[in-house]
C-alpha cells in the first residue's frame, strides 16, 4: 500500500512539473485585435526577452533598437524578443507608429499598464521593462530602465551559467 502511495505522488509530481514551468497565463491582443496568450512564445527552448514599451517612453525611443539587433543576432539561434505595448488597445495606432518608426523585427502584443505587473509577479514600476524567462518558460529576472544588447547578452550569459549549475546539481 506504501509503495502505491509513492508512486502515486511521484507521478502527481511529475504531471505537475509542465504546469509549474510554463509562463504566465496572459491573454493581450495583437495589433489585428486577435487574443494572443504570452505563453505561445515563451518556453520554446529559447530564452525569452520580454520588453514592456509605451509609444510615449522617452528611454524606449531611444533604447529599443538595441533589441532589434538583439533579435537579429540570436532570433534563430538561442534567444528571442517579445514586445508588448502598454498603451492600451485604443491608443493602438500610436503602437503601430512606434513600431513602425522603430521597425521593429520582432512580435508585439498590446495591452495595459495592469498586464504588465503579471510578467514577472510584482509591482510594474514603469517602461521600458525587461522581463526574462527561460528555455523551459521560467521566469527568472527583470530589469527596469534602457537596457543595451550587450547588457541583454550579460544577463542571459550569467543567467545560463546559474541555470546550467542548477541543472547538473540535479
Amino acid at each position: 500500500m506504501r509503495r502505491r502511495i509513492n508512486w502515486l505522488a511521484l507521478a502527481l509530481l511529475l504531471v505537475s512539473l509542465p504546469a509549474a514551468a510554463a509562463g504566465p497565463d496572459i491573454v493581450l491582443r495583437d495589433f489585428t485585435g486577435r487574443p494572443r496568450n504570452v505563453n505561445e512564445f515563451i518556453g520554446h527552448g529559447k530564452w525569452l526577452v520580454v520588453v514592456v514599451w509605451l509609444a510615449d517612453c522617452p528611454i524606449c525611443k531611444r533604447d529599443i533598437h538595441h533589441m532589434t539587433f538583439f533579435h537579429d543576432e540570436h532570433g534563430k539561434k538561442d534567444a528571442a524578443v517579445l514586445g508588448v505595448s502598454v498603451d492600451g488597445y485604443a491608443n493602438r495606432e500610436k503602437a503601430l507608429g512606434f513600431v513602425a518608426d522603430h521597425a521593429l523585427n520582432f512580435p508585439n502584443l498590446i495591452g495595459d499598464r495592469g498586464d504588465a505587473s503579471r510578467f514577472g509577479g510584482g509591482p510594474f514600476i514603469g517602461t521600458p521593462t525587461y522581463y526574462i524567462f527561460s528555455p523551459e518558460g521560467k521566469y527568472m529576472t527583470g530589469r527596469v530602465g534602457g537596457q543595451t544588447q550587450e547588457q541583454v547578452e550579460q544577463i542571459i550569459r550569467a543567467l545560463k551559467k546559474h541555470h546550467e549549475g542548477i541543472s547538473k546539481k540535479r
